[in-house]
C-alpha cells in the first residue's frame, strides 16, 4: 500500500456520515446512561471503602506495633514498684548506722556489704531506665510529687522542703510520686 492509498482511506474515514455513525455507535442510550452512572457510583463507593480499609488496616497495625514497643519498655513496671520498697529499707538501713557503728570493726563488714548492695541496686535501676525523682529545692510538680504537708519556711511557698519517700521514673512514666513536704506560707 503506498502513501496516497493510506491518505485516501484515512479520508474516507473521516466522512461525517462516518463519524455520525461510529458516535450514534458508541453513544449509550437514556436507560444505559443510567446503568452507567449506577455502576460508577458503585464503583466510586467501592473504591472509597477501600481506601477507609487501607487506613483502618495501616492503623490498627501502628496501633499493634505501639504497644507491642510499650509492652518491651514497660514489662518490667510491676516488678520495679515492688523492688523500689526495698531500695527504701535497704536506705533506712544505712541511714540508720551513726559513725560510731560505721567504725566498728565487728560491724564495718556488714556495711560495707550493704553499701555495695545498695551501688549495686542503683546501677540496676540505671540500666533499666529508673530514675530517681528530684525534690528538694524544687516547686511542687503534681505530675511528679505528692504533698504530705506542709512546713512554715522562709522558702518561697509551694517549694519542697523535705522528703519523706524517694519518687522515682521509669523512662517516661510515673512509677512512684516523690512524697514530699512544702513551704507554707506566712
Amino acid at each position: 500500500m503506498t502513501n496516497t492509498e493510506n491518505d485516501t482511506r484515512a479520508e474516507d474515514a473521516l466522512t461525517p456520515e462516518n463519524v455520525a455513525a461510529e458516535a450514534d455507535a458508541t453513544t449509550p442510550t437514556t436507560g444505559e446512561n443510567d446503568e452507567v452512572a449506577k455502576l460508577a457510583e458503585q464503583v466510586a463507593a467501592l473504591q472509597q471503602d477501600l481506601l477507609y480499609s487501607r487506613a483502618e488496616t495501616q492503623n490498627v497495625r501502628r496501633r499493634g506495633e505501639k504497644e507491642v514497643a510499650d509492652a518491651h519498655a514497660y514489662a518490667a513496671t510491676k516488678f520495679a514498684r515492688d523492688i523500689l520498697s526495698v531500695a527504701d529499707n535497704l536506705g533506712r538501713a544505712l541511714a540508720a548506722l551513726s559513725e560510731e557503728q560505721r567504725a566498728d570493726e565487728g560491724i564495718k563488714p556488714l556495711v560495707t556489704g550493704l553499701e555495695a548492695t545498695e551501688r549495686e541496686l542503683l546501677s540496676v535501676f540505671e540500666r533499666n531506665g529508673i530514675t530517681r525523682i528530684a525534690a528538694i529545692g524544687l516547686p511542687l510538680d503534681p505530675n511528679q510529687h505528692q504533698a504530705m504537708l506542709e512546713i512554715p519556711s522562709d522558702q518561697t511557698p509551694g517549694t519542697i522542703v523535705q522528703e519523706m519517700q524517694a519518687g522515682y521514673m521509669m523512662k517516661d512514666r510515673l512509677l512512684r510520686p516523690a512524697m514530699v513536704a512544702v513551704a507554707k506560707a506566712g
